[in-house]
């Protein structure tokens, strides 16, 4: 084959090309891998301080430049979130561990704690939930605490016999005035935000302070419903003096969590997870309620499984890029040298294409010889004259890139001197066969 020289500025532009090439395929690489992954999240409380709590830390994912972004979904509660979030709408959601279908949830984090708190107002008989029997009670939040409602009736036998009423939050303190509710029942985080709500619901001019309920089987609920635990209210969360309670309280408590679908990868959630983090340590000054955000349960047992990208950033088993690719990178060369063996011994095997042996020129220029001794006509002889012009041809190319032996050269030479000369007595041996023939008839 003929060896084709490039002038000098020919290539120098293809080196310029390759390596502009390369460094932006390198580029568009690396900002496809670096680029920003937005996840939507579903939110709704029924005051709305979840939305702005997680419209915050969106935000400040965004400041921080994190390689997961949130996209805040509002919704009026908890139980419309897990709806959203069951139906696929979101890709995360902060729910309440007994409300909707957590069937494809996994935790990223522990939100926050809310404590289930029946209240009697001021000067009530009622100091127990037997008390409560041919009574109504206020449910604020209605259908959300629904479940709650069950788990009462269910373990003390209430059926009929007290009358739950589903309470919009607005309207609650005019329904404990007018006695249209003998009691309520509230589930809220205990924050100061939540309890100086609870406490405007009631007078605040009465002589004798609201009266807190005991759930003194939260134990046993607890043991049949995964969702509650038992919980202690310290002496005087909702008042100091006098206390209320005015001892430790035993009631039920559930638990605010923010989840993931499990489909999603794990890599994604254990970078969102470490941003989330990150979030919560920034933002705790402007928003206390952010000191209840906690890592997720990693016990095999928990009562919604974490993530395992939530589980690889809390147990600190997170890998790098190299250290999940780094396999890959060593033996994908390897992997592909072996595979161009395979396909080149099975080229070869299956003759495929059979290139044309390399005859270096002076053995080529030897093997004439012998054709021109044996030539019986003038076509045979311009044929190998045509021969050697291309042997000469393709060795002056080859001495022009400086690729040639000048001893080879001039040997060459030499011998398409004598083969010249071979072919003009040939020539002239048969161009004597004819006089010859003739002298003799």
């Amino acid at each position: 084959m003929n060896s084709i020289r490039l002038p000098t500025w020919a290539r120098f532009v293809l080196v310029i090309g390759v390596i502009l090439i390369a460094a932006g395929a390198g580029l568009v690489s690396y900002r496809w891998y670096t680029r920003p992954t937005t996840l939507s999240i579903a939110v709704g409380s029924l005051d709305g301080e979840a939305s702005r709590v997680m419209t915050a830390i969106a935000g400040r994912l965004t400041s921080m430049s994190a390689p997961v972004r949130l996209r805040v979904v509002e919704v009026p509660s908890s139980l419309a979130a897990a709806e959203a979030f069951s139906s696929n709408k979101t890709d995360l959601a902060v729910v309440r561990g007994d409300v909707g279908d957590l069937s494809q949830a996994q935790t990223v984090a522990v939100v926050a704690h809310a404590v289930v708190l029946i209240i009697a107002p001021p000067g009530s008989p009622v100091s127990s939930i037997e008390g409560l029997k041919r009574r109504t009670v206020g449910v604020v939040g209605g259908e959300m605490n629904q479940r709650v409602v069950d788990v009462l009736k269910s373990e003390y036998d209430l059926g009929s016999k007290v009358t739950f009423k589903n309470l919009a939050p607005p309207d609650t303190r005019r329904a404990l005035e007018s006695k249209e509710v003998n009691a309520i029942m509230i589930v809220v985080p205990l924050t100061e935000k939540y309890l100086a709500l609870v406490r405007g619901l009631f007078s605040q001019n009465a002589k004798t302070p609201p009266v807190l309920i005991p759930i003194e089987s939260a134990g046993a609920i607890a043991e049949t419903q995964h969702a509650y635990e038992s919980f202690d209210v310290p002496k005087g969360t909702l008042r100091g003096a006098p206390p209320v309670p005015d001892d430790d309280l035993t009631t039920l408590r559930t638990t605010f969590y923010l989840v993931a679908h499990k489909k999603l990868d794990s890599d994604l959630i254990a970078d969102f997870t470490k941003s989330l983090m990150s979030a919560k340590r920034d933002l705790m000054g402007e928003l206390p309620i952010l000191a209840q955000v906690a890592a997720a349960d990693t016990d095999p047992g928990a009562y919604l499984p974490v993530h395992p990208g939530a589980a690889e950033y809390y147990n600190g088993t997170q890998q790098s890029f190299m250290d999940k690719w780094s396999n890959v990178i060593f033996l994908t060369p390897m992997a592909l040298g072996a595979l161009a063996s395979i396909l080149a011994a099975a080229w070869k095997f299956l003759e495929i294409a059979k290139p044309k042996p390399d005859v270096p020129a002076l053995d080529a220029l030897y093997a004439l010889g012998r054709r021109i001794r044996k030539a019986d006509n003038e076509a045979a002889l311009q044929g190998i004259e045509d021969e050697i012009d291309d042997i000469l041809g393709a060795q002056r190319a080859k001495a022009a890139s400086s690729e040639a032996d000048p001893t080879e050269v001039a040997t060459l030479n030499v011998t398409a001197h004598r083969l010249q000369n071979l072919i003009h007595d040939r020539r002239a041996a048969l161009r004597a066969r004819p006089a010859r023939g003739a002298a003799a008839s």
